[in-house]
């Protein structure tokens, strides 16, 4: 037993300690568009620091910490260890050391941690945010119920001064929790379709109230600016206009297909790193699916996995609302990357605390 332990442990250290050079070296070697929401953190030439929203605490909070002032290369130096060891308090998995599709899916994910957290960013905020979610859940002192109503405060907190759309990650999650509870033969996939009209009855409700529908207000906007930019080759735009009902609907679907089975972004065959990017996705979409469908055969003893994973399909459903592309929706995937690792690895995790 401790010879298997000894050897997850080395090759989780082999694997962050090669990421740790790509963080380190990524400010050399990465196009200037990997850079821009770093500038604007990093620099706050438009003095846009505050209290409130992801551009000014993110300045607030690399202002207070001293890291503004640091060079990318040494922030990533800083920044990419501590998450390292959140994942590594959180649990390493048995078989760590093996190829499989799973461990690759991860490998790959720390691959993207290095990258994207090798600069001031919204996602180490997010990524240390989110982390005690996950603590709770590997903690069995902690009750499901108390596990459920701190990290549902935790989320909305996190949407009130931060990100705005994480207000609705429990709305849906809850809702499609209920629906989980009606018998249906397909009860995974009816589930997440329930999920997305539980989002577009919001959007609509939004629409009511202020006039325009969620997505028109956020993808289409921040893409109508961008459309035959250098940087546009994997933006979201709907097939139809959203400033319908309808279109709203076949908005978010499509946002939501988009995103997380991105088969339609294959035709960026010429562009590696989306290739590599829309593979993962598809693998990590179809393993997570698989593993939601079995925290719902066996709920009672999977309360705290399941309860991870309705937080991130509805994370998901969240995503095909507001991701503007692929590259966007890929980066605040990594903010959410420790839900992610414990469930993948949650039956591993299990053994452990025994």
């Amino acid at each position: 037993m401790r010879r298997i332990i000894r050897k997850n442990n080395a090759a989780f250290l082999i694997i962050a300690s090669a990421n740790l050079v790509v963080a380190l070296v990524s400010s050399f070697i990465l196009p200037p568009k990997f850079f821009y929401d770093a500038a604007i953190i990093a620099y706050d030439k438009y003095n846009l620091i505050g209290y409130f929203g992801s551009y000014p605490l993110s300045i607030l909070f690399y202002k207070v910490t001293g890291l503004r002032h640091l060079p990318f290369s040494l922030i990533a130096l800083l920044q990419f260890p501590i998450l390292m060891y959140i994942l590594r308090k959180i649990g390493i998995p048995e078989n760590f050391e093996k190829i499989n599709i799973k461990n690759i899916l991860v490998y790959l994910g720390i691959f993207m941690i290095a990258i994207f957290i090798s600069m001031p960013s919204k996602e180490f905020i997010t990524f240390l945010y989110i982390s005690p979610i996950v603590f709770m859940c590997v903690n069995q002192k902690i009750s499901l119920k108390k596990t459920i109503i701190y990290s549902i405060l935790l989320l909305l907190i996190f949407g009130i001064f931060f990100r705005p759309y994480y207000l609705l990650i429990p709305v849906i999650g809850g809702g499609m929790y209920l629906v989980s509870l009606i018998s249906f033969k397909s009860k995974t996939l009816t589930t997440i379709f329930y999920g997305l009209l539980i989002a577009v009855f919001l959007s609509f409700s939004h629409g009511i109230i202020k006039g325009k529908y969620l997505s028109e207000i956020s993808r289409e906007v921040a893409n109508s600016e961008r459309v035959g930019s250098s940087d546009a080759n994997s933006i979201i735009i709907s097939p139809v206009k959203t400033d319908t009902w309808y279109g709203e609907t076949i908005g978010i679907f499509y946002g939501f297909f988009t995103v997380n089975i991105p088969v339609n972004g294959l035709k960026h065959i010429l562009s590696p790193q989306i290739v590599i990017f829309i593979v993962w996705q598809l693998l990590l979409f179809y393993i997570l699916l698989v593993r939601f469908a079995k925290c719902l055969l066996d709920r009672k003893r999977y309360p705290k996995e399941l309860f991870i994973l309705l937080i991130i399909f509805a994370f998901f459903i969240v995503q095909g609302v507001f991701e503007p592309d692929l590259g966007t929706a890929v980066r605040h995937k990594i903010g959410v990357f420790p839900l992610i690792y414990f469930a993948l690895y949650y039956e591993s995790f299990r053994k452990e605390l025994q």
